[in-house]
């Protein structure tokens, strides 16, 4: 297999380039502790894709097909992924690439579909939805390992950018087209979302924010898609520290590697809807950047209660 290659170092941060091929929608980076693989996918192609390490260097590829299109995935239990591909959301047995459905929403627009997610900080999973055609459809859909459905209307043009704060008392996410960050208080114990308020107003700085991610200190690191960029944000939403990406359509982020001081960022080549197409000789490739001085947190993982395995589903 191909090694990383580093492409250069700016400013303390050192960029490597880890992709074998470009992802035609690189999105939803994840890191696996216990596998120490990054998963993400391209979304588009209906593919996750992963990378082994051992002892910090890329060890071995995994491209899986799925099919659909994918918007987001999360850690599940058994070496397993929770996968948020259209209108339902599926387990991936990434040995055997068997697929099977969780849950099937009912009574969605054909126009809608799941996009960005991340497991909260107790391991359910909570996803935003997007208009196909950017029509404010998408709303947040969370689900437990009861498969309990829980549904909080927002008419979300394009719903990305979910994150919790460390504690996970805090919701975060984004409407892209909107540049436009919201945050709600949550119930860590029971699930409950808050009604969202404005935390963060990209306009000013000519970007929305694409994916996002937590670090241990609550700052919240974001893929600024619109200008090439990923900036970091107080708890607060001061804007505290903003650099070029890698690529000109960084699409989403993850703090990842043995100490969770890596910063994993997909990035987009064709999304192949017409809005997002890179010029830049790397689109679509997956990188790594370190130097950036902040350690993330753990993902959990979603685990299907008791009553699920004993009802004699296969999942």
């Amino acid at each position: 297999m191909s090694e990383a290659r580093p492409i250069g170092d700016k400013d303390g941060l050192r960029f490597i380039r880890l992709s074998d091929r470009p992802d035609d929608l690189g999105e939803s980076p994840l890191w696996d502790a216990e596998m120490e693989c990054l998963w993400w996918i391209d979304g588009v192609a209906g593919l996750v894709r992963g990378l082994a390490f051992e002892a910090e260097e890329p060890a071995a590829r995994h491209v899986i097909p799925v099919g659909g299109h994918i918007g987001s995935i999360a850690l599940a239990d058994r070496g397993r992924l929770l996968v948020a591909r259209d209108h339902e959301f599926v387990l991936l047995d990434t040995a055997t690439a068997a697929v099977g459905t969780l849950l099937a929403l009912s009574g969605m627009s054909p126009d809608m579909r799941l996009n960005d997610g991340k497991a909260d900080r107790r391991g359910r999973f909570i996803c935003a939805g997007m208009g196909r055609n950017r029509e404010p459809i998408g709303d947040l859909h969370q689900i437990d390992g009861a498969l309990n459905h829980r549904w909080t209307r927002t008419a979300l043009q394009i719903g990305n950018g979910v994150c919790f704060s460390p504690a996970g008392d805090c919701l975060y996410f984004s409407d892209t087209p909107q540049r436009k960050l919201f945050a709600c208080d949550y119930d860590p114990d029971t699930g409950r979302i808050s009604d969202p308020r404005l935390h963060i107003d990209t306009a000013s700085i000519g970007s929305g924010i694409d994916g996002a991610t937590v670090d241990r200190d609550g700052n919240i690191w974001a893929a600024l898609i619109g200008i090439g960029e990923i900036g970091c944000f107080a708890p607060d939403g001061r804007l505290i520290r903003r650099f070029a990406a890698p690529t000109d359509l960084p699409s989403s982020l993850a703090f990842g590697g043995a100490s969770l001081d890596r910063l994993f960022v997909t990035s987009i080549r064709d999304s192949r809807t017409g809005r997002a197409v890179s010029t830049h000789p790397d689109g679509g490739i997956v990188f790594a950047i370190d130097g950036t001085g902040a350690t993330g947190i753990a993902e959990k993982r979603f685990e299907l209660s008791t009553q699920i395995l004993k009802s004699g589903t296969d999942l």
